[in-house]
């Protein structure tokens, strides 16, 4: 190998800007967002799915008619661990996004990127911001026993 960077694209592919092209690259980006997305249903997904099933279990288990119970700590690991994940999955896609996007944007890639030179923003960062203020803030509400 050589000592050339991997990652430029103009190294591996000849790029031409022609109508085609273009929206060929705005195909990709617009998949790189629903993957995105999807990340993001992943992780509320798992993140409410661990806070409810902590919550009803631990609900009952605190009722009267209940008196013995095997395994007392199940429902509060598995919601811990389902909040984890979801905020793990929330961390991980941004970090792919980004990465991804990069790629999208460099060398030779640009010229077919978009009109201007200046990169079209998304809500999506401040969407997984939120989303891991409150699955961080679900994980510690739940392993303190807050709610």
């Amino acid at each position: 190998m050589s000592d050339k960077q991997v990652n430029d694209p103009s190294d591996r592919f000849q790029v031409n800007a022609n109508a085609q092209t273009h929206f060929a690259w705005l195909r990709t980006r617009l998949a790189v967002e629903r993957t995105m997305l999807a990340y993001m249903r992943t992780a509320v997904s798992l993140i409410g799915f661990g806070f409810a099933l902590f919550q009803i279990v631990y609900k009952i288990q605190r009722s009267p008619e209940i008196t013995d119970v095997r395994f007392p700590n199940a429902a509060w690991y598995l919601g811990l661990a389902l909040i984890f994940c979801g905020v793990l999955a929330a961390v991980f896609s941004v970090v792919e996004y980004r990465w991804t996007l990069r790629y999208l944007w460099s060398g030779s890639y640009a010229a077919i990127a978009g009109m201007t030179t200046e990169r079209k923003q998304t809500p999506i960062y401040a969407i997984t911001f939120v989303l891991i203020l409150v699955g961080t803030f679900a994980f510690f509400a739940v392993l303190l026993r807050l709610v």
